[in-house]
């Protein structure tokens, strides 16, 4: 049997830490030596970490990130490396691309073909556009090396190195998480591997970058589309398969769709092949059996997924502990959970701040969920301010009547209280807000807004109740109290508030901003859809009255396939309206 080994090493990179990235992608290699690996390969600019955005328009960094590569390369001995990094022409042109290592030296470089510029991607911004699909010889064995959106096209660098003759396809990738996407993901990986009768070897990094997530996830699937491999799910992980080369031999002898094509590709130009090197790494190694973790259910993922983007967010930017406010509601009590999940409880306090509109059984529950989670409660009453101001603006607020700003001021003295802590103490304020909320301006600027992460700025309203059914389920306890759970939704900041005083209900609205914000969806197909024609107008209005708020907000993890800032962006001032 002629095989591969392989190792994908699913790292977290920091973006810009070119040391630390480049130990851990040695680390890397010198496991893969460890484990007679004829070839490991890192994810998507692992030197300079992804995404990398203006610090690519600095020359220093570009340079610094190729003496990076240098060292790592010396680190090769033994092993193959394909390792993620930004090259660069004598014209100063910039790629992103995979250089392929062996033996202490740069053997062949990849340039990525296809750049994204869609979403929260914007690659054309910086890079120029690769023109060849090489094949490299590694370990005997013709090897067809890409990079992550270039897969995702069926004619394209995969196609051509498979019809050049690579029998395995090494794609690295630094792909951004959102709900569903693990799934969507492999099935179109499957179908890569059988349309060029090859075996695909796809790597993808693990951890938070900013509002991103990237969710790891990697696997190897067969030239029949078999899954032989899958790393774990929003962590490091390192997986090591055995690829049977000779079922790619004997999966083309019997695939006739590849003669023509090949001959059109032979009249173009095949693709170079570059020698890497002609022997395995080790000639005789004892059988390896791949590891298949278990994919994360749609909820689940979703939890790990706020989880990571936390964690690595105070760990990226150097913050050890934060604030949540605590009103005792369901948005506070789900972001304070994944904050102790992500930081531990001891990094953690709730800042409850009860007004005269309160009740009491928002601030037992504040209390309740503080005791089960295990951390410290401060309980800072806002009477005394709110009156104070109340007092201070009479003269200005004369002859009307208690409103909307009354209501916003209460939500702003507590912004006002958070972010005091915030500065005397050094951590970080975590907005408690969903998408729903944002989307529809129901959030106050300075108020509740005011922080310097949004966790759940893009779960919306229906979503924040399973998560927060999911961790007392997986707890196998009530942390977040079922009280939480029951009572319906309420700012208090007048008597008998409910949420649905000034929105549909978040089971009708959420549905309607799905359409309208994800899918584009017009008004009349919103409505064609079964929705009440006057609720949909209203819902759209609120949303596109609101993007100056939104401009204003913390950033936080995308989990929807289109979020608020990064992937949509409309204009403040816009007189259009949608039919």
């Amino acid at each position: 049997m002629r095989t591969l080994r392989v190792a994908l090493a699913q790292i977290d990179t920091t973006v810009g830490d070119l040391p630390g990235n480049a130990a851990r992608i040695v680390a890397g290699i010198e496991r893969a030596r460890a484990a007679a690996a004829d070839l490991v390969a890192f994810p998507e600019l692992a030197v300079t970490g992804y995404p990398p955005e203006d610090l690519l328009l600095r020359r220093s960094f570009v340079e610094d990130n190729l003496s990076a590569l240098d060292r790592i390369a010396a680190a090769t001995h033994g092993v193959t490396a394909v390792v993620g990094f930004v090259d660069s022409d004598e014209d100063g042109e910039l790629y992103n691309a995979a250089a392929v290592l062996h033996e202490g030296r740069i053997a062949g470089r990849y340039h990525k073909r296809f750049l994204p510029n869609y979403g929260v991607f914007d690659e054309d911004r910086y890079f120029q556009q690769g023109t060849e699909a090489p094949v490299f010889v590694i370990a005997g064995i013709d090897v067809g090396v890409n990079i992550c959106e270039d897969i995702w096209y069926p004619v394209g660098p995969a196609r051509d190195q498979a019809l050049s003759g690579a029998e395995v396809i090494v794609n690295i990738n630094g792909s951004p998480y959102h709900r569903g996407k693990g799934l969507q993901r492999e099935q179109m990986i499957a179908t890569r591997a059988t349309d060029n009768s090859a075996v695909v070897c796809y790597v993808n990094a693990a951890g938070g970058q900013d509002e991103l997530v990237f969710d790891g996830h990697s696997v190897v699937y067969s030239e029949r589309g078999e899954l032989l491999a899958r790393g774990a799910a929003f962590r490091e992980d390192f997986v090591i398969c055995d690829v049977d080369v000779e079922g790619v031999f004997q999966t083309r002898l019997h695939d006739p769709r590849r003669r023509k094509d090949r001959l059109d590709l032979q009249r173009a130009g095949a693709s170079p092949r570059i020698a890497v090197s002609e022997a395995p790494a080790v000639a005789e190694k004892p059988a390896h059996a791949p590891t298949i973790a278990a994919a994360p259910g749609p909820v689940e993922e979703v939890w790990l997924a706020l989880v990571l983007g936390v964690r690595d967010y105070f760990a990226k930017t150097g913050f050890q502990r934060a604030y949540v406010g605590l009103s005792g509601g369901v948005d506070s009590s789900l972001v304070a959970a994944i904050a102790v999940d992500a930081l531990g409880a001891d990094a953690v306090t709730g800042v409850s701040m009860p007004s005269r509109f309160s009740s009491e059984g928002s601030k037992t529950d504040a209390r309740a969920l503080a005791e089960r989670l295990g951390i410290r409660l401060v309980t800072i009453p806002i009477e005394g301010a709110f009156a104070a101001s109340l007092d201070m603006l009479s003269e200005a607020f004369a002859d009307t009547e208690f409103g909307m700003a009354e209501e916003n001021l209460q939500a702003r003295i507590r912004g006002n209280i958070l972010m005091s802590l915030s500065n005397k103490f050094g951590a970080m304020v975590l907005t408690t807000g969903n998408k729903s909320e944002l989307a529809t301006g129901y959030s106050t600027l300075y108020g509740d807004m005011a922080g310097g992460f949004a966790v759940i700025k893009d779960v919306p309203k229906t979503l924040v109740y399973s998560l927060a059914r999911y961790r007392n389920a997986a707890a196998g306890a009530e942390i977040i109290p079922q009280s939480v759970l029951e009572k319906p939704p309420s700012a208090e900041l007048r008597p008998d508030q409910l949420d649905t005083d000034s929105l549909p209900p978040y089971e009708v609205l959420d549905p309607i901003l799905e359409m309208y914000v994800e899918d584009d969806r017009s008004v009349e197909e919103i409505v064609a859809a079964g929705f009440d024609e006057e609720t949909v107008r209203r819902v759209v209005l609120m949303v596109d009255r609101n993007e100056y708020k939104r401009r204003q907000a913390p950033p936080g993890i995308k989990i929807t396939p289109r979020a608020f800032g990064r992937d949509r962006r409309l204009p403040i001032a816009n007189r259009y309206r949608p039919r």
